[in-house]
Protein backbone atom coordinates (compact mmCIF):
# COMPACT_ATOMS: atom_id res chain seq x y z
CA UNK A 1 0.00 0.00 0.00
CA UNK A 2 1.39 3.44 -0.37
CA UNK A 3 0.27 5.83 2.45
CA UNK A 4 0.78 9.16 3.65
CA UNK A 5 1.28 10.08 6.80
CA UNK A 6 0.68 13.96 7.58
CA UNK A 7 1.48 15.57 10.83
CA UNK A 8 0.18 18.79 11.68
CA UNK A 9 1.57 21.73 13.91
CA UNK A 10 3.55 21.65 16.64
CA UNK A 11 4.51 17.52 16.03
CA UNK A 12 7.81 18.21 14.69
CA UNK A 13 8.44 18.83 18.57
CA UNK A 14 7.54 15.74 19.61
CA UNK A 15 10.07 14.55 22.39
CA UNK A 16 10.05 18.16 23.59
CA UNK A 17 6.67 19.58 24.01
CA UNK A 18 5.09 17.77 27.19
CA UNK A 19 6.62 14.74 27.20
CA UNK A 20 4.68 13.24 30.21
CA UNK A 21 1.54 14.29 27.16
CA UNK A 22 3.13 13.39 23.73
CA UNK A 23 5.88 11.10 24.74
CA UNK A 24 9.87 11.29 24.96
CA UNK A 25 10.43 10.18 21.37
CA UNK A 26 11.12 12.44 18.26
CA UNK A 27 8.81 12.94 15.13
CA UNK A 28 12.02 10.71 13.14
CA UNK A 29 11.46 8.54 15.85
CA UNK A 30 7.76 8.08 15.00
CA UNK A 31 8.59 7.92 11.34
CA UNK A 32 11.26 5.06 11.78
CA UNK A 33 8.79 3.13 14.19
CA UNK A 34 6.37 3.00 11.49
CA UNK A 35 8.46 2.17 8.61
CA UNK A 36 10.07 -1.20 10.80
CA UNK A 37 6.11 -2.03 12.06
CA UNK A 38 4.82 -1.98 8.47
CA UNK A 39 8.09 -2.55 6.28
CA UNK A 40 6.04 -3.93 3.14
CA UNK A 41 4.06 -0.89 2.80
CA UNK A 42 5.36 2.18 1.08
CA UNK A 43 4.68 5.19 3.34
CA UNK A 44 4.98 8.76 3.10
CA UNK A 45 5.59 11.50 5.75
CA UNK A 46 4.62 15.17 5.50
CA UNK A 47 4.83 17.76 8.51
CA UNK A 48 4.08 21.86 8.69
CA UNK A 49 3.48 23.78 11.02
CA UNK A 50 1.31 26.29 8.49
CA UNK A 51 -2.30 25.39 7.40
CA UNK A 52 -1.96 26.22 3.87
CA UNK A 53 1.16 23.64 2.82
CA UNK A 54 -0.97 21.01 4.84
CA UNK A 55 -4.04 21.90 2.39
CA UNK A 56 -1.80 21.71 -0.47
CA UNK A 57 -0.45 18.11 0.46
CA UNK A 58 -4.02 17.17 0.83
CA UNK A 59 -4.92 18.28 -2.31
CA UNK A 60 -2.20 16.82 -4.33
CA UNK A 61 -3.02 13.02 -2.95
CA UNK A 62 -6.00 13.48 -4.91
CA UNK A 63 -3.98 13.49 -8.25
CA UNK A 64 -1.61 10.67 -6.36
CA UNK A 65 -1.70 6.74 -6.85
CA UNK A 66 -2.18 6.82 -2.73
CA UNK A 67 -3.94 4.21 -1.05
CA UNK A 68 -5.12 5.86 2.10
CA UNK A 69 -4.29 8.28 4.50
CA UNK A 70 -2.88 8.82 8.08
CA UNK A 71 -3.42 12.84 9.39
CA UNK A 72 -2.84 14.05 12.99
CA UNK A 73 -4.28 17.35 11.97
CA UNK A 74 -2.87 18.60 15.76
CA UNK A 75 -4.56 21.78 16.59
CA UNK A 76 -6.14 22.24 13.32
CA UNK A 77 -8.28 19.42 14.07
CA UNK A 78 -10.39 21.97 16.27
CA UNK A 79 -10.51 24.89 14.02
CA UNK A 80 -9.63 24.56 10.42
CA UNK A 81 -12.48 24.43 8.64
CA UNK A 82 -9.97 24.88 5.42
CA UNK A 83 -8.40 21.65 5.97
CA UNK A 84 -11.99 19.85 6.36
CA UNK A 85 -13.21 20.83 3.48
CA UNK A 86 -9.79 19.57 1.56
CA UNK A 87 -9.86 16.70 2.96
CA UNK A 88 -13.85 16.03 2.53
CA UNK A 89 -13.76 15.28 -1.12
CA UNK A 90 -10.78 12.81 -0.86
CA UNK A 91 -12.08 9.29 -1.84
CA UNK A 92 -9.59 7.00 -0.95
CA UNK A 93 -9.53 5.69 2.92
CA UNK A 94 -8.69 8.34 5.76
CA UNK A 95 -8.09 8.16 9.13
CA UNK A 96 -7.35 10.74 12.04
CA UNK A 97 -5.02 9.81 14.60
CA UNK A 98 -4.20 12.17 18.03
CA UNK A 99 -1.63 11.01 20.74
CA UNK A 100 -3.13 12.04 23.37
CA UNK A 101 -6.64 11.40 24.15
CA UNK A 102 -8.77 15.03 23.07
CA UNK A 103 -11.54 13.67 25.28
CA UNK A 104 -9.91 13.52 28.23
CA UNK A 105 -8.10 17.20 27.83
CA UNK A 106 -9.49 20.95 27.57
CA UNK A 107 -12.68 21.08 26.57
CA UNK A 108 -11.88 22.96 23.54
CA UNK A 109 -10.06 19.78 21.92
CA UNK A 110 -12.59 17.62 22.89
CA UNK A 111 -14.40 18.79 18.93
CA UNK A 112 -12.81 17.35 15.89
CA UNK A 113 -13.83 19.81 13.05
CA UNK A 114 -11.85 17.56 10.45
CA UNK A 115 -12.91 14.14 11.91
CA UNK A 116 -16.44 15.04 10.15
CA UNK A 117 -15.05 14.09 7.09
CA UNK A 118 -12.97 11.27 7.86
CA UNK A 119 -13.66 7.50 7.84
CA UNK A 120 -12.64 7.29 11.48
CA UNK A 121 -10.13 8.79 14.28
CA UNK A 122 -8.28 6.87 16.63
CA UNK A 123 -6.91 8.94 19.76
CA UNK A 124 -4.85 8.46 22.92
CA UNK A 125 -3.31 5.52 22.44
CA UNK A 126 0.76 7.34 21.95
CA UNK A 127 2.50 6.23 18.81
CA UNK A 128 -0.29 3.33 18.71
CA UNK A 129 -2.62 5.53 17.58
CA UNK A 130 -0.73 5.58 13.96
CA UNK A 131 -0.60 2.20 14.16
CA UNK A 132 -4.21 1.72 14.34
CA UNK A 133 -4.62 3.96 11.95
CA UNK A 134 -2.35 2.18 9.56
CA UNK A 135 -4.26 -1.26 10.38
CA UNK A 136 -7.45 0.76 9.53
CA UNK A 137 -6.56 1.28 6.45
CA UNK A 138 -5.76 -2.19 5.55
CA UNK A 139 -8.64 -3.36 6.52
CA UNK A 140 -10.81 -0.74 4.93
CA UNK A 141 -9.13 -1.38 1.26
CA UNK A 142 -8.95 -5.78 1.92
Amino acid sequence: MNILIINGPNLNLLGKRNPGIYGAKSLKDLEYYLIDEFPKHNLDFFQSNIEGELIDEVQQAMESDLHGIVINPGGYSHTSVALRDALEPLDIPKVEVHISNIHAREEFREKSITGGVMDGIITGFGKYSYVLGIQALEKMTE
